[in-house]
């Protein structure tokens, strides 16, 4: 894996050091790129407001939503990592998602140009079989595809309680090789 590469972690998961969170950490321990790590309840947004079709402009953001933007679009590669709740991604990530509608229509941020070639990884964590999995799955991928970004996939674990995912051994052995996947320039 070349170090030109730069990798943002987003953890979305309404706890600290959960099975997600650890399963994230075990695939990046071999990446030997810039990494940096952000935790989405660390950086609240509020309520994500689509502007597009009531003469309102989006404005140039600010605070919380200013770092996101600016991580987002420092990267070269995005992780989200997010177990899944209710059949989908954290609430935390969907609300970052929303966001980049948003940004696609902000002034001078050229975000859909500015996204293409970049790789959106996912990480997560369930407690039941990986179809169940599916509309996490879906949301990222097609979220890449429509920004013309290089789809890495989603690395699955399975566990409930706390420390469960260290007794899944082919997610942990997967862990090890996930992120190696490089991409063409597009």
């Amino acid at each position: 894996m070349t170090d030109d590469r730069k990798f943002l972690f987003l953890l979305g998961s309404a706890r600290t050091g959960g099975n997600t969170e650890t399963l994230t950490r075990e695939a990046a321990r071999p990446v030997e790129a810039t990494q940096r790590w952000l935790r989405l309840t660390d950086l609240p947004l509020p309520r994500f407001q689509d502007a597009r079709h009531d003469g309102r402009r989006y404005l140039t953001p600010s605070g919380n939503e200013q770092e996101l933007l600016d991580a987002t679009l420092e990267a070269t590669d995005i992780v989200i990592s997010s177990p899944v709740y209710w059949y989908s991604v954290s609430a935390d990530v969907k609300l970052y998602l929303d966001y980049w509608s948003g940004w696609l229509y902000v002034p001078g941020v050229d975000f859909k140009a500015r996204m293409r070639g970049k790789t959106l990884w996912g990480v997560s964590v369930l407690s039941e079989g990986p179809e169940q999995a599916e509309p996490v799955v879906g949301t990222l991928r097609r979220s890449a595809e429509y920004l013309g970004m290089n789809w890495g996939g989603v690395l699955l674990g399975n566990g409930s309680r706390p420390d469960d995912i260290l007794k899944d051994s082919s997610a942990l052995t997967a862990a090890e090789t996930f992120f190696a996947k490089e991409f063409a320039t597009v």
